[in-house]
């Protein structure tokens, strides 16, 4: 089952007003700020498109290459900065962009690197896809704060040298903070989806090895999860006013307190089938010239109801399936449904 669950981080862009200059030949301030606007531009645009294709159901590992186009785009945008003269002998601007920009290459060539590392073993454990998310939370502080430096930095420049910002949100801008509200909101349902899902799959195991203690231990959690995930996703809205995920969420979690309150039919049948095989194994043992009719009506006894139990339980578990089909089916449709059409679609320059 395919699973999103990728952070975005916003860069803020502002342009200045006047029109792009000749590079590294500025008339006035205005050009200078500006240069530096449209690297940024460019490098927030190449991101976007990246973490665009991962929103859109696509793994970090298979859009790699564009986080490495990404990466070079920063590289020889931060030495192009570094190039430029100061402004008037004013460095202040020029070095907060390059220093940005230096964070900025680290995240996506260390910490992003990492992440995607992360994410082929995020699923074995709820404990793995919390550390995964909190990953891209730290990535993405990381270059909120240095974002916000730079900001102020080019504030400061721009009122010493009375350039006007143009201060109006700008189309990637719109996209950064769509993205980023769009994947943390995501990413706080899905954690209460996963944290049952992963808890079921342990319920699974033990029901394959038919061990009786796990399933009791397995099954009780399970229960206390869903409950506690019903509770948690009272507080949450929908991203957009949409409840579609919130939706399927719910009946997931509602799937998964039903199994926890019904699997007990499972013990009752590995109980059932261990009791019949100890009674044939006797059964058997026994000489035929020795048994008494007593001895064969007793075992066809126990033939007729364990496959009786049998027989419900293959009634029950069918049913189960369906029911966990059905919620996962609903579960993941949502999820495409909620990403294609709240993630934003961004070309490649």
């Amino acid at each position: 089952m395919k699973k999103n669950h990728f952070n975005l981080i916003l860069l803020f862009v502002f342009t200045c007003f006047s029109a792009s200059s000749s590079a590294q030949s500025f008339e006035n301030a205005g050009q200078y700020m500006n240069y530096i606007g449209k690297a940024n531009e460019k490098i927030t645009s190449t991101y976007l498109s990246y973490l665009s294709a991962v929103g859109h159901n696509k793994s970090a590992r298979k859009v790699d290459k564009r986080r490495q186009e990404v990466i070079k785009l920063i590289f020889d945008t931060r030495f192009d900065i570094q190039g430029m003269p100061p402004w008037k002998g004013d460095r202040t601007y020029k070095d907060t962009t390059v220093a940005f920009l230096k964070l900025l290459y680290n995240v996506f060539n260390e910490d992003y690197a990492k992440i995607m590392d992360m994410e082929e073993i995020a699923e074995q454990s709820y404990d793995a896809m919390e550390a995964y998310m909190l990953a891209q939370e730290i990535a993405g502080e990381k270059l909120s704060e240095a974002g916000d430096r730079q900001q102020n930095i080019q504030k400061i420049f721009a009122d010493k040298y009375e350039v006007k910002l143009l201060e109006n949100t700008s189309e990637l801008e719109q996209k950064s903070r769509q993205a980023s509200l769009l994947m943390n909101h995501y990413n706080k349902v899905y954690l209460i989806f996963f944290k049952a899902y992963k808890q079921e799959v342990y319920l699974l195991e033990a029901i394959a090895k038919k061990n009786i203690a796990g399933i009791e231990q397995n099954k009780n959690a399970l229960q206390t999860i869903a409950e506690e995930g019903l509770q948690a996703m009272k507080s949450l809205k929908g991203y957009n006013n949409d409840p579609t995920l919130l939706i399927a969420c719910r009946e997931a979690l509602k799937f998964y307190k039903s199994e926890a309150d019904q699997i007990q039919f499972t013990s009752e049948l590995i109980l059932k089938e261990e009791a019949f095989s100890k009674m044939k194994k006797s059964f058997e043992t026994k000489p035929a010239s020795q048994r008494t009719q007593k001895d064969v009506d007793e075992f066809n006894k126990e033939v007729n109801e364990i496959n009786a139990v049998v027989k419900s339980y293959n009634l029950k578990n069918n049913q189960i399936n369906k029911e966990r089909d059905k919620a996962l089916n609903n579960w993941n449709n949502a999820v495409k449904s909620y990403l294609d059409t709240y993630t934003p679609v961004q070309r490649k320059g």
